[in-house]
């Protein structure tokens, strides 16, 4: 059988059922609501100016603590700030720390994940105790530290989220590689005189772009929960910048007569995280059923 042949057939198996896997997505109730939820937050960051109905750093003291209403739907904080026009910034810095920081992880993980899966040897023991190095770190407590090395600003809250995010990224796509390296088509491929950048780029990595999918949808949400603790900590944005963690940080001096300051940023959290991990969880079920929940 030629390669040609070989090679049509291993993308047959991972994209020829691909009309049948989103018909198997939409059925799951649970990760569609998770991605309508996800996307109205992606589409909220990106219309923020026109969604928000006030600016986020707009001072009224005659306003200032006012609980929900007409004027300000999620009220206002302890400087008079429209609380929906907060949320809805916050967000923004919430999802673009989140795309940012996996699609960082990604540029520098994948290859090193490819290299040591294909390579072996030195490359692979190399790669490896690197990896289980920053895996000795809880991802939070790393990304903590390089913060507070990096200095507070929402750039270096984003790479040091991403570097946080890297080992996990490595250790999916070394284990893919050393599965697909060995499949008929990738054996045929270098067998027929294929180049290791063509085995690499052609053949192994489009057949393991369904686990890298679902990891990204699991990094996302991590993403977020660690932007809002930096920015909490004083170590991602810096006010008067609108984000969660930022208002969450501010509401503590006024849980009681001002509840509604960490209720609605919390919430937004919650929901963010909530609604990517369901996505993500469907995406693996129907991308990844070896490692679906039974």
């Amino acid at each position: 059988m030629t390669t040609a042949v070989l090679t049509t057939l291993g993308r047959i198996r991972s994209a020829g059922t691909g009309s049948g896997k989103l018909r198997a997505l939409r059925k799951n109730r649970l990760a569609m609501t998770g991605g309508i939820i996800a996307a109205v937050f992606v589409l909220a960051a990106l219309f923020a100016p026109l969604v928000a109905p006030y600016d986020p750093a707009r001072l009224d003291f005659a306003n200032a603590l006012a609980a929900p209403g007409w004027s300000h739907w999620l009220g206002t904080d302890d400087l008079g700030r429209d609380q929906l026009s907060r949320v809805v910034y916050g967000a923004r810095a919430s999802m673009q720390v989140g795309m940012v920081a996996v699609v960082l992880a990604f540029v520098v993980g994948v290859p090193l994940g490819l290299l040591a899966g294909y390579y072996g040897k030195f490359t692979d023991s190399v790669v490896s105790r690197l990896t289980d190095t920053m895996l000795a770190f809880p991802f939070l407590v790393l990304a903590v530290g390089l913060a507070a090395v990096l200095g507070p600003s929402l750039t270096n809250a984003t790479i040091a989220i991403g570097i946080s995010q890297i080992p996990a990224v490595i250790r999916i796509t070394r284990a893919e590689t050393l599965r697909l390296r060995h499949v008929d088509y990738v054996a045929a491929a270098v067998a027929n005189g294929g180049g290791d950048a063509t085995v690499l780029f052609r053949h192994i990595l489009p057949n393991a772009t369904s686990a890298l999918t679902v990891q990204a949808t699991v990094g996302i949400p991590a993403a977020i929960i660690g932007e809002a603790l930096l920015s909490f900590l004083g170590l991602g944005v810096q006010p008067p910048e609108a984000s969660l963690g930022v208002m969450l940080s501010g509401a503590q001096s006024f849980l009681a007569p001002a509840p509604w300051m960490a209720v609605f940023p919390g919430l937004a959290v919650v929901a963010a995280t909530l609604a990517f991990n369901l996505l993500g969880d469907g995406l693996r079920d129907v991308l990844d059923p070896r490692g679906a929940t039974r």
